[in-house]
């Protein structure tokens, strides 16, 4: 793959796989047809996903030692032919081994008696009418309608087989397995618009006029119900195996910087005509967006600098002179944009007149990439089927009623512009979203929208929604010194599964020496490793002598019988390894040292001698040493002692790269399999609300002094805090020595204090991020406090605080104080997770959380 997978599309990918293997195991031993299905919220990268899944069946997966299924053919279904080719660009653009040759779109004519594998072949709808070339002839005529001298079944113009007996020969053929994946499958297989489709599925799916089911059908869709919907409202057949359903984790999808974090919604503050100035308004976010892009890609020296598009959303039937003001409005504010810069998405593919202006159409999966479209006017039909991450500001003409369409509209464009979050920045990891015509109420609906999970939006524990933004920037009342003792603040990765630390080490030298932070690190650690090799080769030589054997013989059993006798004889034989053998042999040592260790210690063995011998002896023993448990373990070891210390060697240099480097070590820091210590980025911007909501009425967020981002007068509103969180802000900046406070980000970003606990549920790793860090002058110098208030009595609560707990003890010397509240009736109760007997406790468990603070081990807060 072209790109990095986040953990949680590497965890989607292994789990598919296995499903996949698992499918086809079935159907060649029972002949029974499977359906499996992936279901991922927008944003998620399902079709990245997709192509690694497609690349593992053809070309096989190291990581998770599958291997390639030669005979695997793929068709890709869906009921727009835009989204096909929408697919096959991005597959393009993520695979390294599947090529365009291997992505196929059928276009008659197509005759070809099977189709072929290790291809991809994109069907749509249309294709398989009744009224298609492919088709024609499939359906039988009827016998009245039949010419003189022609047969009742005429294949159609040019083909010798119907697209329907092409697929039929390729399920037929035993070499062969078909998959079927069926994309957006939960868009409405029920509906009358989509009738015509929903019977091709069932006959696709099903078999059908004596052709077979297809073997494995894939469903990709937001939801595990919605296609379990789609395949019952298509009828599917009851003798197909349902497997257990592959679901991304919509926490994950958010933590992972893919969507973005905050939507800042504007309304009207009363009942009056101001839809032009929300439009005006939104030029200006739209300018303000766009030089803020500029300035960060050029500062991180990014090829390309990121266009942000403004969306205006028209009714279903457009007002075209309202359209043409609000076109006049942006020009004013945006004059440098020239008439090439506006398109339109609307069912009419021809330009359109908006006032003074005259719009050509697009096609809505093109427009990311079209760089110069910077206005785009739209009505609903952009809310499936693509993705624009550019898109930063929406400004919707519906009426107040039409929330539900605006809210799909969001769902596509919630995309982070670089795939990944700017550290630190909330004002790039934000979309701008202004309601003309939309009063506080049915404003909190939307809010309500886009903070559950509907229609497949990613999962909103993460995201804040704004109605009147603060933008905080560094607070210059807060001295230099406590940023210093930020940088000192230790945060946990997550762990990523499926990688070794071999491949762990070399990912990390091959990335420093791309950076020239240490040139020649391929080097020293192909020496490293290679002496470790030596070493271990003579520490276990006995168990290496036995490996040697062992690969060098190719043990067979010959059976025997006699006629007319009875029974048979079983005899071991053992033969030499001959060169294939021995090469397959060596195929372990480089998944288990990695390819460059591997084929690396071939020529430090050999050391120039390019005889047969040499090399045969060479690949003998570095297979016979991958045998050798202890000497995997003890290249293990090595790798994370040497990653690690490569790590904090240039910790300083790593710091100063632009943040796209930054975040490639995070990821290989996090490629471990257990959580590691990674440095805290500082934070750029923040937006927070000026307006809070309590007890269903709206008003003005309460301003606290001395948070480490704050506005242009030095205050921070505290609208997310409920009361008694409030209450500790206010307790801590009032003691003595107080010099600042940070609210930490509940998310995995570069700015937020992290700390790794397992899901007990699924195994999973996961973070917490403690609500608090406080500043205190403690001898002359800045000393950072956890100050965690937290519920008792959620699900989670425990794990949690054994996390916090056990964080306290591997870096507790690092902080002033940490302390885990909680309020337990009308009294704030603390645990010092610095104390070791509170500590040992918890590490104990066996009792519920509110059992800790109405314990011994629990103090009273406010009595200090």
């Amino acid at each position: 793959m072209k790109f990095t997978l986040k953990p949680y599309q590497r965890t989607a990918l292994e789990d598919m796989l296995a499903s996949l293997d698992r499918a086809k195991t079935i159907y060649q031993r029972e002949s029974s047809p499977t359906s499996v299905s992936l279901s991922a919220t927008t944003g998620a990268g399902k079709t990245v996903i997709a192509s690694a899944v497609i690349e593992s069946l053809f070309y096989g997966n190291d990581d998770f030692e599958f291997e390639p299924d030669e005979g695997a053919v793929v068709i890709w279904f869906s009921d727009d032919p835009n989204l096909n080719e929408q697919t096959r660009f991005r597959i393009m653009e993520a695979s390294d081994q599947v090529v365009s040759t291997d992505l196929v779109t059928i276009e008659p004519p197509f005759s070809k008696p099977k189709l072929e594998a290790g291809k991809v072949y994109f069907l749509n709808t249309q294709k398989l009418s009744k009224s298609s070339l492919l088709t024609r002839g499939h359906e039988v005529v009827a016998e009245d309608d039949v010419l003189e001298g022609m047969h009742t079944s005429v294949q159609p113009d040019l083909q010798g087989y119907t697209i329907w007996q092409t697929i039929a020969n390729t399920i037929d053929d035993p070499d062969l397995t078909l998959y079927l994946i069926v994309d957006e499958a939960h868009r409405g297989f029920g509906t009358k618009a989509t009738r015509d489709k929903s019977t091709i599925v069932q006959r696709l799916v099903n078999g059908h006029a004596g052709l077979p089911p297809i073997p494995v059908v894939w469903g990709i869709s937001a939801t595990i119900s919605d296609f379990k919907e789609a395949m019952d409202d298509a009828d599917v057949s009851g003798d197909r195996r349902y497997l257990p359903p592959v679901q991304v984790d919509g926490f994950q999808v958010q933590e992972s910087g893919l969507v973005k974090d905050l939507v800042k919604v504007d309304i009207p503050a009363e009942a009056q005509a101001i839809d032009m100035v929300l439009v005006r308004r939104a030029a200006k976010k739209l300018k303000h967006s766009s030089d803020r892009w500029q300035e960060y890609c050029e500062s991180q020296g990014l090829p390309d600098v990121v266009k942000p598009l403004l969306v205006l959303q028209a009714p279903n039937t457009p007002d075209h002179d309202k359209i043409g003001e609000a076109l006049n409005v942006i020009f004013e504010e945006l004059p440098e944009l020239g008439s090439d810069s506006i398109r339109h998405v609307l069912g009419e593919h021809s330009t359109q007149i908006f006032g003074a202006h005259q719009v050509d159409w697009i096609e809505p999966q093109v427009v990311e990439d079209r760089t110069h479209v910077r206005i785009l006017v739209a009505k609903d039909a952009i809310s499936t089927g693509w993705d624009c991450p550019r898109a930063e500001v929406l400004v919707s003409f519906r009426p107040a009623k039409d929330h539900d369409h605006i809210q799909q509209l969001l769902g596509r464009m919630v995309r982070t512009p670089l795939a990944r979050r700017v550290p630190g920045d909330d004002e790039l990891n934000s979309v701008d979203c202004l309601l003309p015509f939309f009063d506080r109420k049915t404003a909190g609906d939307v809010v309500k929208l886009l903070t559950a999970q509907i229609d497949g939006v990613p999962d909103p524990s993460g995201r804040k929604v704004i109605l009147e933004e603060c933008v905080m920037t560094p607070n210059k009342s807060v001295p230099d010194f406590v940023w210093k003792a930020w940088d000192e603040v230790p945060s946990m990765t997550i762990p990523q599964r499926g990688t070794s630390p071999v491949k762990r080490l070399a990912s990390l030298a091959l990335a420093l020496s791309t950076d020239g932070v240490r040139d020649a690190a391929l080097e020293e650690v192909a020496d490293r490793m290679h002496r470790v090799l030596d070493e271990a080769a003579v520490t276990y030589a006995q168990r290496v002598k036995k490996a040697t054997t062992e690969v060098l013989a190719v043990r067979l059993q010959e059976i025997s019988a006699k006629f007319g006798g009875k029974g048979v004889e079983y005899v071991d034989v053992v033969e030499q390894a001959d060169e294939r053998a021995i090469r397959h042999a060596f195929e372990d040592a480089r998944k288990a040292f990695g390819s460059d260790i591997a084929n690396g210690y071939l020529d430090h063995l050999t050391d120039g001698d390019g005889s047969d011998d040499a090399l045969r002896d060479a690949h003998v023993r570095a297979a016979a040493l991958a045998c050798v448990p202890e000497v995997r373990e003890a290249i293990d070891k090595q790798s994370d002692q040497m990653a690690q210390g490569l790590f904090d060697e240039h910790a300083d240099a790593i710091q100063q790269l632009p943040d796209d480097r930054q975040q490639e070590y995070r990821d290989i820091n996090a490629l471990a399999v257990t959580p590691q210590i990674d440095r805290l980025g500082r934070p750029r911007t923040r937006i927070e609300d000026y307006v809070e909501e309590k007890d269903g009425q709206l008003g003005r967020a309460e301003l606290v002094k001395l948070h480490l981002m704050s506005d242009e007068n030095g205050d921070a509103p505290i609208t997310k805090l409920n009361d008694w969180e409030g209450e500790v802000v206010k307790h801590e900046i009032g003691r003595d020595g107080a010099l600042a406070w940070y609210r930490n980000p509940p998310r995995q970003t570069a700015d937020s204090l992290g700390i790794a606990y397992r899901d007990e549920t699924t195994g999973n790793w996961r973070s917490m991020h403690p609500d608090f860090v406080f500043f205190h002058e403690v001898d002359g110098q800045a000393k950072a406090s956890i100050v965690d208030p937290h519920g008792h009595h959620l699900d989670d609560s425990l794990v949690k605080l054994q996390a916090l707990a056990a964080f306290a003890e591997e870096h507790g010397d690092t902080f002033h104080r940490i302390e885990a509240l909680s309020k337990i009736g009308d009294v704030m109760k603390k645990l010092n997770l610095k104390d070791v007997d509170v500590r040992e406790g918890i590490k104990k468990g066996g009792q519920t959380v509110d059992w800790f603070y109405n314990s011994d081990l629990a103090v009273n807060y406010y009595a200090e």
